[in-house]
C-alpha cells in the first residue's frame, strides 16, 4: 500500500558478514560449529543439573536457567543466517523480521537478569552463609526467575508492537546479520520518537540497574574474602565465583562493545556483534565446567549413561 513516499515492508535484506561468495562456505561451516557447540555445550549443563539431585540448588537452578536462555539466545540468529547463506538468499520476511527481534530481546534480557540474580546469589552464600538457605528458599529463587521473565517479555512485546506501526521507506536493507532493532529503526519513515525514547529508557535500565546490583554484590563479597585471615581461605572462598565473574566479564564487555559502536554495520561493530551474540553463549559452559569438580561429576555421569544406552 502507498501512503506518499511510505510504503508497507513485506521483507527485508539482511546484508550479512560478508559479500564475498569465496567465503560463505567458511562463514557456513564456522557458525554452524558454533550453534551445535553452544545447543550441546548448554544441553549438557541443563541435563547434568537436572540429573543430579546434589546440583539442585539455587546456584545451579539459576545457572540451568542461564543455559536455557543462551541457548534460545544463539537460535534466533544463526539458524536463519546459515539458511541465508545455504540458498545465497538474504531475505527476511517482515514477520520473521519482528520476531527475531522480539525474541533477542527477551533472552538477551533474561540473560543480564539471571547473571544479576546469580551475583546476589554468590553475594548471599559468601556473606551471609549460616542464613544462606534461609534466605535463598526455592519460593525465592522461582520468583527471581518468573520476574526475569517477566519483565524480558513484557518490553520486548511493548518494543516489537511499537515497531508494528512504522512505515518503512523504499530502503529495506539490514547492513547486519540479524534484523537488529537499531538498524530496523533507521529503515522507518514514519515518527519513531516514541519508539527510540523506550529503546534508550530500557537499554539504560537494563544496563545500569543489573550492573550496579553486579557490582554491589561483588563490593561486598570482596569486602568478606579480604576479611579472612588465611590465604587459602580467601582462594577458595573467590573461587565459588570465579566463573560467575568470569562469564560477567565476556558478557558485559562484549556487550558495551556493541552498544558502544558508533556504527554496528561496520566490520568491528559486527566482530563485536559476533562475540555478544554467538562466542559468549558458546564458552559459558565451557568456563562454567572447567573448574568445577561438581559439574564434572555430573557431566561424566550423563555421558557414562549415553554411551551405556548406545
Amino acid at each position: 500500500m502507498e501512503l506518499g513516499n511510505q510504503t508497507r515492508v513485506l521483507e527485508f535484506l539482511l546484508l550479512g558478514l560478508s559479500q564475498d561468495s569465496e567465503q560463505q562456505p567458511i562463514l557456513f561451516g564456522l557458525f554452524l560449529s558454533i550453534f551445535v557447540v553452544t545447543v550441546l555445550g548448554n544441553l549438557l549443563i541443563i541435563m547434568a543439573i537436572s540429573s543430579d539431585t546434589h546440583l539442585h540448588t539455587p546456584m545451579y537452578f539459576f545457572l540451568s536457567n542461564l543455559s536455557l536462555a543462551d541457548m534460545c539466545f544463539t537460535s534466533t540468529t544463526i539458524p536463519k543466517m546459515l539458511v541465508n547463506i545455504q540458498t545465497q538468499s538474504k531475505a527476511i520476511s517482515y514477520a520473521a523480521c519482528i520476531t527475531q527481534m522480539y525474541f533477542f530481546m527477551v533472552f538477551g534480557g533474561m540473560d543480564t537478569f539471571l547473571l544479576t540474580v546469580m551475583a546476589y546469589d554468590r553475594f548471599v552464600a559468601i556473606c551471609h552463609p549460616l542464613h544462606y538457605t534461609v534466605i535463598m528458599n526455592p519460593r525465592l529463587c522461582g520468583l527471581l526467575v518468573l520476574v526475569s521473565w517477566f519483565i524480558s517479555l513484557s518490553y520486548s512485546l511493548i518494543q516489537s508492537l511499537l515497531m508494528l506501526r512504522l512505515s518503512f521507506c523504499s530502503n529495506w536493507v539490514i547492513p547486519h546479520f540479524y534484523c537488529e532493532l537499531a538498524q530496523a529503526l533507521t529503515l522507518a519513515c514514519s515518527d519513531t520518537l516514541v519508539n527510540y525514547i523506550l529503546q534508550y529508557l530500557v537499554t539504560g535500565f537494563l544496563g545500569i540497574v543489573p550492573f550496579s546490583g553486579i557490582l554491589c554484590s561483588y563490593t561486598r563479597i570482596v569486602s568478606s574474602i579480604l576479611r579472612i585471615p588465611s590465604a587459602h581461605g580467601k582462594y577458595k572462598t573467590f573461587s565459588t565465583c570465579a566463573s560467575h565473574l568470569s562469564v560477567v566479564s565476556l558478557f558485559y564487555g562484549t556487550g558495551l562493545g556493541v552498544y558502544l559502536s558508533s556504527d554496528s554495520s561496520s566490520w568491528r561493530g559486527m566482530i563485536a556483534s559476533v562475540m555478544y551474540t554467538m562466542v559468549t553463549p558458546m564458552l559459558n559452559p565451557f568456563i562454567y565446567s572447567l573448574r568445577n569438580r561438581d559439574i564434572k561429576r555430573a557431566l561424566r555421569k550423563v555421558l557414562g549413561r549415553t554411551l551405556c544406552v548406545q
